[in-house]
C-alpha cells in the first residue's frame, strides 16, 4: 500500500516529454562531441543530425510506450547507457590514436589492449569530458524520482509515425540533393566509406549506422574511371616508361575487370636522371615511430639534422596517420594506401607481394634482415613481415631480448642497431636491413617513458611544455642510434656505398595541437600535423631540394627508380617522387594537398597556392578516391597473385 501511495504523488508529464528528451539528448550529445574535438559544424550536418534524430526518437517512443511504465523506464535508462558509451568510445579512441572507431579496428583489438595503461591514463585525464556523455542519464534517473511519464495513447503513435515518414523523404531529397558534390552526403552513404567524414558530416549515431549496416552487409565503394593530375604535358627528354608487360585477362570478376580497366587507363611514371644511381648499394630502411621533423635540432638530433639537410632534401613530404603504426608501416613496406578494412587482411599474411622490399632486393642477390625493438609478435608482425619476404625477422622475446633489454618501455633504439649491425655489415653480399623503432612511442612524459627519463637532461632546459621536452628526450634516442649506424658503417668502409631511408609510421599523435606547434617552425593544422622529413641518404648525393608534394606510399617506387629496379607504376598507390608525374599527398579523411593547393574534405574547403582551372578540385577527388579503391581492391582480391599467375 505504501509503496502504491509512492506512486501516486508522482506528478505526471506529458507523453510526448518523452520524445523531447529523447531529441534533445541525442542532439546535445553529438553537437557536444563535434564541439568538444573542436570540429566545425556546418548546415547539413545539423539538417542531417535533426532529420535522423526525429526519426530515432519516433521509433524510440513507439517501442518504449509499447511497455509497460516500469520496462519503458528500464529500456530509457539503457538506450541512455547505449548513447554514452557510443559516444565515449568514440571521443576515447580519436583522443589515443586520432582517427576514429570503426567496427572493421576489432580486427585490431590487440592494439588498443596494448594500450591498456596509456588508455586508463587519458580516460583519468579526459574523465570530466567523458563524464558529459553520461549527464543525461544522471539527469534523467534523478528526474524520474519525483515524476513519471504518461502512457502514450494511439494519437501520439500515430504523430510518430507521420514525423517518420516526413523526415525521411527529406532525408533521401537531402542526400539525393549532393550528387554532384565531392565528398557531400550522397558520397558518403553510397560511394565512400570513410569514418572521419562520417563523423564529419553526418554526426555520430548516422555513422555507427552506416558502419554497422557495412560491416554486416559488405559495402564496395565506386570506383570511378582512373583520371590524370599531369598538368603539364612538356617534358625535356624522353624517358622509358615504369611499366611491365603484364597479364592482364578477363576472368569474369566485376572487381578485378576494375583494377585492369584502371590499370590500362593509368599514366605510367618514367624513369628520369635518378634511376640507377644507387644500383647495387646496400640500404637500410627504417620506419620510425613517431618520428616528425619537429623533434629535430642541430644541437640535440645533429645526425638527423644532417642527414635531413644534405642529399635530397623532400620539403613537401607527408606521413598520413592512418590507424598508428600498422597502417603507416603499411604504406613504407608496400607503396599502397591503407584501408581500415583491410589491414586485418594484411596481418594475416596470406597475399602475394613480388614487389615487397625483401622478396625484390633478394632477387638481387641481397640478404635481407628485420628488426623490431618490441614484443615480435605484436599485431602480426612477424607474419607479414614474412609475407614481404623478410625470413630472419627478429624481435623481443624471439631472439633480440638476448641482445638489448626487452624490459623496458619502451626499448632502446641505440640498443637495437648496436646489437644488430653485427649481422650484416661485414657480409660479401649487398644488405637489405629493415628497422621499426619504438624508442619514440607516447607517453610523453618522464614517469611512463624510460627513454624520455634516460634523456631528461638533455631537454630539461627547454621552453617548451613538459610533453614536448619528453618528445625531443625520445628523439634523442632515435640519434644516437643513426650515429651510432653511420660511424660502424664508415669504420668498415660501407658508408659510401650505403642509402639509409627513413621516414615516419605517423606523427607523434599524442602530444596536443599546441605542443607540436610550440616544436614546430610554421604552424600545423589537421593537415599540417602530417607534414614530416623524409629521409634517402648516402653521403655522396649532391645536396638537392625537392619541392614536389609526396607522401609514405611513394617511398618504395622511388626507391626502386633509384636502385634501377624494373618495376610497374601503375601497381602502386604511390608515384616516384623524382619523376614527372604529379605530386599529391592523401590523408585520412581523403583531404590532401597537391603542388597547387590543400583541400579540406571536412568543410569541402580548397585553399589554392597557385591558378587552377574550375574543375581541378572535383578532379583531384576523382584520382583521390579511384586511387584508394584500387588499393583496397588490391589488397582484398590478392590481385597480385592473380597477375604474375600463369
Amino acid at each position: 500500500m505504501e509503496k502504491e501511495k509512492k506512486e501516486q504523488v508522482k506528478k505526471e508529464w506529458p507523453s510526448y516529454a518523452q520524445f523531447i528528451i529523447f531529441f534533445f539528448v541525442i542532439l546535445s550529445l553529438e553537437i557536444s562531441f563535434q564541439l568538444l574535438l573542436q570540429q566545425s559544424i556546418s548546415i547539413n550536418m545539423i539538417i542531417q543530425v535533426i532529420l535522423s534524430d526525429t526519426i530515432l526518437s519516433s521509433i524510440l517512443c513507439l517501442m518504449t510506450n509499447t511497455i509497460g511504465k516500469k520496462t519503458s523506464f528500464v529500456t530509457t535508462i539503457l538506450v541512455f547507457i547505449i548513447l554514452a558509451i557510443l559516444f565515449s568510445t568514440q571521443f576515447v579512441f580519436y583522443k589515443i590514436f586520432k582517427v576514429f572507431f570503426t567496427f572493421h579496428n576489432l580486427g585490431l583489438s590487440d592494439q588498443l589492449n596494448s594500450f591498456k595503461k596509456d588508455t586508463i591514463i587519458l580516460i583519468m585525464n579526459n574523465i570530466s569530458i567523458i563524464f558529459l556523455f553520461f549527464i543525461p542519464l544522471i539527469l534523467y534517473c534523478i528526474l524520474h524520482r519525483n515524476r513519471i511519464i504518461k502512457k502514450n495513447n494511439w494519437k501520439y503513435n500515430i504523430i510518430y509515425l507521420g514525423l517518420i515518414s516526413i523526415c525521411v523523404p527529406i532525408m533521401l531529397f537531402q542526400i539525393n540533393n549532393t550528387k554532384k558534390e565531392s565528398h557531400g552526403l550522397y558520397d558518403l552513404y553510397y560511394n565512400i566509406n570513410n569514418i572521419s567524414l562520417n563523423i564529419h558530416k553526418i554526426g555520430v549515431l548516422n555513422s555507427y549506422y552506416l558502419d554497422i549496416k557495412r560491416c554486416i552487409f559488405g559495402f564496395h565503394p565506386k570506383v570511378l574511371k582512373s583520371v590524370s593530375l599531369d598538368l603539364d604535358t612538356q617534358k625535356e627528354k624522353i624517358y622509358e616508361k615504369n611499366i611491365l608487360d603484364l597479364n592482364i585477362r578477363d576472368i569474369g570478376d566485376s572487381e578485378i575487370s576494375m583494377i585492369n580497366d584502371y590499370i590500362l587507363n593509368d599514366n605510367p611514371t618514367s624513369q628520369n636522371e635518378y634511376t640507377g644511381i644507387w644500383q647495387g648499394y646496400n640500404v637500410i630502411y627504417i620506419t620510425a615511430e613517431s618520428f616528425s621533423e619537429i623533434g629535430i635540432s642541430e644541437e640535440l638530433t645533429p645526425t638527423l639534422y644532417q642527414l635531413t639537410h644534405s642529399g635530397f632534401q623532400f620539403k613537401n613530404f607527408y606521413t598520413p596517420n592512418i590507424l598508428s603504426t600498422i597502417g603507416g608501416e603499411f604504406q613504407s613496406l608496400t607503396g599502397l594506401y591503407p584501408d581500415y578494412s583491410n589491414l586485418t587482411k594484411w596481418r594475416e599474411g596470406n597475399n602475394y607481394y613480388p614487389f615487397a622490399l625483401a622478396t625484390t632486393y633478394e632477387k638481387l642477390g641481397y640478404s635481407t634482415y628485420a628488426y623490431h625493438n618490441n614484443w615480435f609478435e605484436f599485431q602480426d608482425r612477424d607474419v607479414y613481415l614474412t609475407s614481404q619476404g623478410f625470413h630472419n625477422y627478429l624481435g623481443c622475446f624471439n631472439g633480440l631480448e638476448n641482445r638489448i633489454n626487452c624490459d623496458i618501455w619502451p626499448e632502446s633504439d641505440e640498443e637495437m642497431i648496436s646489437e644488430t649491425l653485427g649481422d650484416y655489415i661485414d657480409n660479401d653480399n649487398p644488405f637489405f636491413a629493415y628497422y621499426m623503432t619504438v624508442s619514440g612511442h607516447f607517453a610523453y612524459d618522464f614517469d611512463n617513458n624510460y627513454i624520455a627519463y634516460k634523456n631528461m637532461d638533455y631537454v630539461e632546459n627547454l621552453d617548451l611544455p613538459e610533453s614536448a621536452k619528453a618528445y625531443v628526450a625520445t628523439q634523442i634516442e632515435l640519434d644516437r642510434a643513426l650515429e651510432k649506424l653511420i660511424t660502424e658503417l664508415k669504420n668498415r668502409n660501407k658508408l659510401d656505398n650505403t642509402v639509409i631511408v627513413l621516414m615516419a609510421d605517423h606523427y607523434p599523435y599524442e602530444l596536443d595541437i599546441d605542443s607540436i606547434n610550440s616544436l614546430s617552425s610554421f604552424y600545423r593544422d589537421e593537415i599540417g600535423v602530417n607534414h614530416n622529413a623524409l629521409i634517402m641518404w648516402n653521403p655522396k648525393s649532391d645536396n638537392k631540394e625537392i619541392n614536389k608534394t609526396c607522401m609514405s606510399t611513394d617511398v618504395v617506387p622511388t626507391l626502386y627508380n633509384l636502385f634501377g629496379i624494373k618495376y610497374d607504376s601503375r601497381l602502386f598507390t604511390g608515384k616516384d617522387i623524382l619523376s614527372d608525374s604529379s605530386g599529391i599527398a592523401i590523408m585520412s579523411d581523403y583531404s590532401w594537398v597537391t603542388d597547387y593547393g590543400k583541400y579540406y574534405a571536412g568543410t569541402s574547403t580548397f585553399v589554392p597556392t597557385k591558378e587552377t582551372d574550375e574543375d581541378y578540385v572535383s578532379t583531384v577527388n576523382q584520382y583521390v578516391n579511384t586511387r584508394l579503391n584500387i588499393a583496397r581492391l588490391i589488397i582484398e582480391k590478392d590481385f597480385y597473385r592473380f597477375l604474375f599467375s600463369e
